[in-house]
């Protein structure tokens, strides 16, 4: 991934453009010298991991945690609690 370096008037410009950029694998750093840079890159979506493969994870390095019997219980009010199906904010 290619890392292109701006200066804050120049994203300001063509702020489509640098998005294009970003959108297609770039990173842009922004910088100004008056203040901190900042970095703009896709966000990668974090991979989901069903119980039990946690669970089997935490066996294998070595864990000694347990779930107390009310755990399913406790899990299913939580689910249950919501009216509807959880969304990503970003969508």
């Amino acid at each position: 991934m290619a890392t292109i370096h701006i200066s804050e008037a120049d994203a300001y410009r063509d702020f489509a453009g640098m998005l294009a950029r970003v959108r297609a694998g770039a990173e842009v750093v922004i910088e100004d010298p008056a203040s901190p840079a900042v970095v703009l890159r896709t966000v990668v979506e974090p991979s989901l991991r069903r119980l039990s493969e946690s669970l089997r994870l935490a066996r294998e390095h070595g864990s000694a945690a347990t779930l107390d019997s009310g755990f399913a219980r406790d899990l299913e009010a939580v689910v249950n609690s919501h009216p509807e199906p959880l969304k990503n904010l970003w969508d």
